[in-house]
């Protein structure tokens, strides 16, 4: 929760602990931690920082213009006032930087969308507007002595990155200006700068893409239907031409009504999926969504019920055993059918339509490839399991490409191409997906240790996946 005094002062409510996850996961609170770890003089201090912030050990944050807040107890429950402060930026400075950001439509929107985008920061930056801190930006002031970084400031500033995560207008409180006066310094400049056409024929598409923060909202995207509709049963007396199987082409008509609900829900959260190939296919008209199958075979059934009632008795009951043996028939063939097609057999498409649905093709591909990671990679993702875990807690993990396995236990992670971690654990031997994917690799090892465990309770047997 953040309580707001008047124009100069902002309240954030203390945060829980931060348990196995990092501090920051945007940019600019990256940034923000880079400027802390580069000016501290005690890697010591740091250390003992986070142990605070991950216990919960700071208060409620005050952010004013220059200056960070908080308390922040000690392990033994000892209370001392934390304070860092940083520049602000001079009025000639503010200048530079509204006229930039007005100037830049796209700057505005990104705020507004509680984002800091490189561009924005490199933009200021030409103006002579530095606005994250760098070497030594962030001063130390604390009522238990230390004249460096201590434990308590350290703490202090790893609790703010994740504010600034949520919110960039948090620095830009500290460098000096409010949200809403920022942001009414901002609609002022954009109407003084516009400029009344010298003819009545049209207004100018710059200015009126400038100013379109004053039009009228676009009316609601329509809503997304609840499920996918049922198509139509094509069972019917008369006999189907030659090659025609209607168990199959009712089969597909499910999926690609199921398939079309899906694009029109990603097309809506304005999601994108490139073109699959004809294994990947395979895997995802195995994989089907939830029930979908069973609801499309139900409502065929019940259509099939309704028009039998003009047949004879003795005819709809051999039709009806008749139709039960094709489709158990047609069920067996389908699964050969998409084994095939995928080019795994049925105990690799079983992993795959797995992997499917914990996260599509990019699931897909993280269980089917091996992968060298080198160069800047590499060290983001050494830097991201470095930061992940204290020194004393970090799981002994062995390398291979872009696997990391558990040494002792039976879960792994995969690094994919996009830099997201995905949690695997061992069945019979085999590697199996265990989860969905996250930034996190504390947490998604936490998520493949859990899946391990309930797998062994339950005595899960799942088909095993290919791969090592």
């Amino acid at each position: 929760m953040t309580r707001h005094d008047g124009d100069t002062e902002r309240t954030f409510a203390a945060l829980p602990p931060a348990g196995g996850r990092s501090f920051a996961q945007t940019w600019w609170g990256q940034a923000w931690l880079k400027a802390l770890e580069d000016t501290a003089l005690d890697n010591a201090q740091l250390k003992a920082g986070r142990r605070l912030a991950r216990a919960g050990a700071v208060g409620a944050v005050s952010v004013r213009p220059g200056r960070l807040t908080a308390v922040v107890q000690d392990r033994d429950r000892t209370a001392h006032r934390a304070d860092v402060l940083l520049e602000q930026l001079s009025p000639g400075q503010w200048d530079r930087f509204l006229d930039m950001t007005v100037e830049r439509a796209g700057h505005v929107a990104a705020l507004l969308d509680r984002e800091m985008p490189p561009h924005l920061v490199e933009d200021a930056a030409a103006e002579g507007v530095d606005l994250l801190p760098g070497l030594g930006d962030l001063e130390p002031e604390c009522d238990c002595g230390a004249w460096d970084h201590c434990g308590h400031t350290a703490a202090l500033c790893y609790q703010v990155a994740r504010l600034l995560d949520q919110d960039p207008f948090v620095l830009l409180l500290m460098r000096g200006r409010a949200e809403d006066g920022l942001l009414a310094d901002l609609q002022r400049r954009s109407g003084a700068s516009t400029v009344a056409p010298t003819t009545p024929e049209g207004v100018d598409a710059a200015e009126a893409y400038a100013t379109g923060d004053i039009l009228p909202p676009l009316p609601a995207l329509p809503a997304l239907p609840d499920e996918a509709g049922t198509p139509p049963s094509l069972d019917a007396e008369t006999a189907p031409a030659r090659g025609v199987d209607p168990a199959a082409l009712e089969f597909l008509a499910a999926r690609t009504a199921g398939r079309a609900h899906s694009l029109l829900g990603e097309t809506l959260r304005g999601a994108c999926e490139a073109e699959l190939t004809i294994a990947q296919d395979a895997v995802r008209l195995a994989a089907g969504e939830a029930g979908q199958r069973a609801s499309a075979q139900e409502a065929t059934s019940s259509q099939r019920t309704a028009g039998s009632r003009q047949i004879a008795a003795s005819q709809r009951t051999a039709a009806s055993q008749q139709a039960g043996s094709r489709e158990a028939a047609f069920g067996r063939e389908l699964t050969d059918r998409l084994a095939d097609g995928s080019g795994r057999g049925r105990e690799g498409l079983a992993a795959a339509v797995r992997a499917w649905r914990h996260g599509g093709v990019e699931a897909l591909s993280v269980l089917d490839e091996e992968w060298r990671v080198e160069g800047e990679t590499l060290a983001r993702a050494r830097a991201a399991l470095a930061s992940a875990w204290d020194a004393d807690e970090r799981p002994e993990l062995r390398a291979r490409a872009n696997r990391w396995t558990a040494v002792g236990a039976p879960v792994q992670l995969r690094l994919g191409r996009d830099g997201r971690w995905w949690p695997y654990r061992k069945e019979r031997g085999r590697w199996l997906p265990a989860g969905a994917a996250t930034r996190d690799p504390a947490t998604a090892l936490a998520s493949a240790s859990a899946s391990a465990s309930a797998a062994e309770l339950t005595g899960d047997t799942a088909a095993p996946a290919s791969g090592r």
